[in-house]
């Protein structure tokens, strides 16, 4: 017997109230904070703070759902474009790109990390996403 304090699961309870329940018991109690914690987190990387859901299924079917093998192969395919158009770019730009899009790093980081200007990174990826969007047109035509 575990005891759990209902305070935490029933939110018109203003004080502690503690029971002893059974150990099966806690544990789905404990695998449904993880999984209402893991909904938030997702909601919050997605910078989804609303939700159309109409308790219909539609929004947990999109959110769980496995994709498609032509999907896959789609994601495939344009994955395989773009760095084979990062490969047509000069260096610093590549790689500049690919800190700031792909890992996530702000332009005064990357300036930060290759010692130089902020506002030379941010021409740089500028003009290297000019030179992908012309490259990728021309690939996809």
């Amino acid at each position: 017997m575990i005891k759990i304090n209902l305070r935490h699961y029933y939110p018109h309870y203003t004080s502690d109230v503690f029971i002893e329940v059974p150990d099966d018991i806690a544990i789905e109690l404990h695998a449904f904070e993880n999984e209402d914690a893991a909904y938030r987190m997702r909601r919050s990387r997605n910078r989804a703070f609303y939700s159309l859901d109409r308790e219909d299924g539609l929004e947990r079917e999109k959110q769980f759902s496995t994709p498609s093998s032509e999907d896959g192969f789609f994601r495939e395919h344009l994955a395989c474009s773009l760095f084979s158009a990062l490969q047509e770019l000069p260096v610093a730009q590549a790689r500049r790109i690919y800190a700031h899009y792909i890992l996530g790093m702000s332009n005064l980081a990357i300036a930060r990390v290759e010692g130089i200007n902020e506002g030379n990174v941010r021409k740089s990826v500028s003009r290297g996403l000019h030179r992908l969007q012309e490259i990728l047109g021309e690939f996809h035509d």
